[in-house]
């Protein structure tokens, strides 16, 4: 089978969305790892120090359009296949029977997809655009101890803790962002796997578990920051 015969079939497709979806998993463990300094430490010291790494290390700036793509693929794909999947289907398709045969979210994965999208859109406005691009006055410069020297860097703490104690639509729509997602990779992760070939029973059974575990991680994890100044502040 020819590359562009492999991506126009079904399995082609389903097999490059697996591939990003488990780049993009990847990516949001280093993301909440990173973000995870917000409720570590007061100071704002280590989330900016983290920050600080991941606006100036050069490889994370070859990264960042090679994540830009992967993103852009995975929903481009997930499009296409709901749009055939759903032309497929006759329209007395028993939902019933499909409800007692799989998980809410895996029904549900691509209304799951489209929020995700739209919360992602919020996120990148509230501070990913205003870190590289607009600019705002909560993130005045700051000086840290970086290996015993000191470092004037931006203070990207000030930024997103101002917004998460200030802006109860952010921190809501974070919480929510952060179940969402949760339940998003609760089925998506094992799917991934079980559509580049660990199909078999006893591996699905071990990536279920293993993707539920994960979910539950991004949404308590995502969710627990917004909830610390919430409650804290």
């Amino acid at each position: 089978m020819s590359k562009g015969s492999f991506l126009s079939a079904s399995i082609g497709r389903k097999f490059l969305m697996s591939i990003t979806g488990l780049f993009l998993v990847t990516f949001i463990i280093v993301h909440l790892t990173l973000n995870l300094f917000l409720i570590f430490d007061d100071s704002g010291d280590l989330f900016n120090l983290a920050a600080h790494f991941m606006a100036t290390n050069p490889l994370i700036k070859i990264m960042e359009p090679v994540l830009a793509i992967g993103f852009g693929v995975h929903i481009l794909w997930s499009i296409i296949i709901t749009v055939q999947n759903m032309r497929a289907r006759p329209v007395g398709y028993n939902k019933t029977s499909q409800s007692v045969n799989s998980t809410w979210a895996s029904r549900n994965m691509f209304i799951l997809g489209g929020l995700i999208f739209v919360f992602l859109g919020i996120h990148l406005y509230a501070f990913w655009w205003k870190m590289k691009f607009a600019g705002d006055p909560l993130l005045t410069h700051t000086t840290v101890m970086q290996g015993g020297v000191p470092v004037e860097m931006e203070n990207a703490y000030n930024l997103v803790a101002t917004m998460f104690k200030q802006s109860l639509f952010y921190s809501i729509t974070h919480i929510l962002g952060g179940v969402l997602l949760g339940l998003h990779i609760t089925h998506g992760f094992w799917s991934a796997f079980q559509t580049i070939g660990l199909n078999n029973h006893l591996w699905r059974k071990r990536l279920f578990v293993l993707a539920n575990i994960i979910g539950w991680i991004f949404a308590i994890g995502f969710s627990i920051i917004p909830l610390y100044f919430m409650i804290k502040f």
